[in-house]
């Protein structure tokens, strides 16, 4: 291996590994495609960054058929049980096909008025069986602490739902989640209009990480469970220092027992520490009560309807998704250092959160939109001073 490469001192090159040698190629501006690859008859390509050693443990894109890809992650990266998060975006059976035209993504019946980046054409049982097959080999990467979250619509989401439940167990499913995606829709049918999508969420055992899943309020949020202002303009509410059930021998605060059949929910002295830094409120009866600011809190508890994260309006790929949820959940369910998984990364957006979030990351597509595109967003966000990264490694599997 070239010295410069083991001292990372490569930021605007990148490595060919041709057969079993590793040999420096540069590039200019020009785009790196698929078909450049195979043209260079290489099997790895990585783009190094800011990376302090070539040994430490790379991030993947990979350009390939997913459930080859799945098995060379099993197999010959040696990633059985040591991914702790998939988000997936699969295919809905649709029925559709998927371009892009002048930068534009669309839905059509046709891709002559574009450029392909997907087509959708796997239906009903056939669907739920792809599905299945690929999901067994993702059950056996994740981790014991490891959890899934399959991204589907109404139409074939329940039938996902059933197998996920044969795959997964019962048992370890966790939530049906409701994600808003769009704005009330006025097309004439029978039916309602369908403004929501859904993911359903999975943990590997019961033992998955969990950092409780937190929001930012809203300005009627505030309003209702902090109704009070200070002097300083803080807003604030209050909640009683005392709990139903006495105790054997009750201590005076501030020259008062607590009520009867209650006790104090601390220790006197925490409480007269609290008076004494303003943070009792004492009613004009003289009763006392623990003053609870909102800026203090870190926001209120996510559940199971996601109304803040809708579709981009101009995604740069078709069926991109809001960033903003996928955040969410990489917070919540993998912890710096953990490795996310998304076996049908389309443009990139899980790799990206993953990045941002200080995780390790695998994107796997066939198309080669995707995976151009993906590159591209990639590469760029790599090279931000805040995001130096461990490098980036890219497997054709397609040869």
């Amino acid at each position: 291996m070239p010295r410069d490469a083991q001292r990372g001192a490569v930021h605007h090159g990148l490595w060919v590994r041709a057969g079993a040698s590793l040999r420096p190629y540069w590039i200019r501006e020009s785009p790196l495609r698929p078909g450049f690859l195979r043209g260079a008859q290489c099997s790895a390509v990585f783009f190094i960054y800011k990376q302090s050693a070539m040994t430490a443990q790379r991030n993947l894109i990979i350009y390939g058929e997913n459930i080859r890809a799945l098995k060379y992650l099993l197999e010959e990266r040696g990633l059985k049980g040591k991914v702790d998060l998939i988000y997936t975006d699969p295919p809905f059976a649709t029925n559709i096909t998927f371009t892009v035209t002048d930068g534009r993504s669309s839905t059509i019946s046709s891709s002559s008025h574009g450029s392909v980046a997907y087509t959708d054409n796997i239906l009903g049982d056939d669907f739920v069986s792809y599905i299945r097959e690929r999901l067994l080999l993702m059950k056996e990467l994740l981790s014991e602490k490891g959890s899934i979250y399959l991204h589907t619509d109404y139409k074939i989401g329940h039938y996902l739902k059933v197998m996920m439940d044969s795959v997964f167990g019962i048992e370890n499913f966790r939530n049906d989640i409701t994600r808003i995606k769009c704005n009330p829709k006025n097309f004439k049918r029978l039916g309602y209009g369908n403004i929501k999508d859904m993911i359903l969420f999975y943990t590997k055992s019961k033992n998955a990480i969990w950092h409780e899943p937190k929001i930012p309020y809203e300005e009627a949020d505030l309003e209702r469970l902090f109704p009070k202002t200070d002097k300083d303009g803080r807003r604030y509410t209050t909640v009683p220092i005392h709990a139903p059930g006495e105790s054997n021998n009750p201590q005076k605060f501030r020259g008062m027992l607590p009520p009867k059949g209650r006790h104090w929910r601390t220790d006197v002295r925490i409480m007269e520490e609290w008076d004494d830094q303003g943070l009792i409120e004492w009613s004009a009866k003289g009763n006392p009560r623990k003053k609870i600011f909102a800026d203090e809190r870190d926001g209120k508890r996510a559940q199971d309807v996601w109304t803040d994260y809708k579709d981009p309006m101009y995604p740069v790929y078709p069926t991109e998704k809001n960033i903003g949820f996928i955040d969410l959940i990489v917070k919540t369910s993998s912890d710096p250092g953990s490795i996310v998984l998304d076996a049908f990364c389309g443009s990139g957006t899980t790799l990206e959160s993953a990045a941002r979030n200080g995780r390790r990351w695998i994107g796997i597509d066939k198309s080669p939109m995707a995976i151009e595109i993906t590159r591209k967003r990639m590469e760029a966000l790599g090279k931000e001073e805040n995001l130096s990264g461990q490098g980036t490694e890219f497997i054709d599997l397609t040869e």
